[in-house]
């Protein structure tokens, strides 16, 4: 019975997903070491990657709690069945659950600020910006007007993913900002968003009768392929300017090793007709996410 209900709630918290959380720090991490090794904090970095973990699964849990609120998340969703859908956790439990993640995101934040900042100004921008993101999490599909309905969450997905996770994670290891950081970040966010995409294509047809307005319904399914490919085009961009520009080594392009497995993962989406067809797709496009961004800072590093 115990195995059965964490079962339950590691399906919930979508371990799938979290390749995400980790692809924005390391990234972030390895841009703050390659602009200042000898400044670099192995803390700071472990305290951005536990918070950032802990948000991804708050996100999680707040998206199946607000889905199951409104009746969007039904047994003809394409996707995997997760716990409160099979009946393994209840609505009020995973209420709570959602809680808990909130105020463990809050402490692994509080900790990770106070031992990062440097002057008032760090301390207040960062709990804003915590605070923000913590609300940003639930807001998703919890509440009268969540921003996931309205097709908002690639905008999203792309701010705290991307620019906030990247240049947010880079500026607490050096306390300074680099316009050049703004290329791998926006590509970091557009991978994430390629994953946010994929999860949307595959439940088009599902979000549309429930009155779930994501990006993908409101384009339509070819227009929502299409932008799939633009997603991870403009993605592979970003970092080949990056390289381009900054590049101090060949290992600085690693991260090409990659474009393969993107060109790939692109042609079969574009080509891909059936929803159902996408359901490996998710996990796929995560990992490659993360695949990308590994090698991108391992070339960093090692250049």
């Amino acid at each position: 019975m115990i195995n059965g209900k964490l079962k339950m709630w590691w399906e919930t918290a979508r371990p799938k997903t979290l390749p995400l959380a980790l692809a924005s720090i390391f990234t972030g991490s390895a841009l703050g070491y390659w602009a200042n090794p000898e400044k670099f904090d192995y803390w700071v970095m472990v305290l951005c990657l536990l918070t950032t973990i802990l948000l991804q699964v708050l996100s999680n849990f707040a998206n199946d709690y607000g889905d199951h609120q409104k009746g969007s998340d039904t047994q003809e969703r394409i996707g995997p069945l997760r716990g409160i859908q099979k009946g393994g956790i209840s609505a009020i439990e995973l209420k709570w659950g959602l809680i808990l993640m909130a105020v463990t995101s809050f402490i692994s934040g509080s900790l990770l600020i106070g031992i990062a900042y440097e002057n008032l100004s760090d301390l207040l921008t960062f709990a804003g910006l915590g605070i923000l993101a913590i609300i940003a999490a639930i807001t998703y599909t919890v509440g009268t007007k969540p921003y996931g309905y309205m097709g908002l969450g690639d905008i999203s997905v792309l701010l705290f993913f991307g620019l906030l996770g990247v240049g947010g994670t880079y500026y607490l290891q050096t306390h300074s900002i680099d316009s050049k950081i703004l290329l791998p970040a926006i590509g970091s966010g557009l991978l994430a968003g390629a994953v946010l995409n994929i999860n949307n294509l595959r439940d088009i047809e599902q979000d549309a009768k429930a009155g779930k307005n994501t990006l993908a319904v409101r384009l339509g399914a070819h227009k929502g392929r299409v932008y799939h490919c633009i997603l991870l085009s403009t993605a592979a961009l970003c970092y080949f300017i990056f390289a381009i520009t900054s590049a101090t080594s060949w290992t600085n392009y690693l991260f090409l090793l990659a474009f393969p497995l993107l060109i790939k993962h692109a042609i079969f989406v574009y080509r891909s007709q059936e929803p159902g067809t996408l359901r490996p797709m998710l996990a796929q496009m995560s990992m490659i996410s993360l695949f990308v961004n590994m090698l991108f800072s391992l070339g960093l590093l090692i250049g």
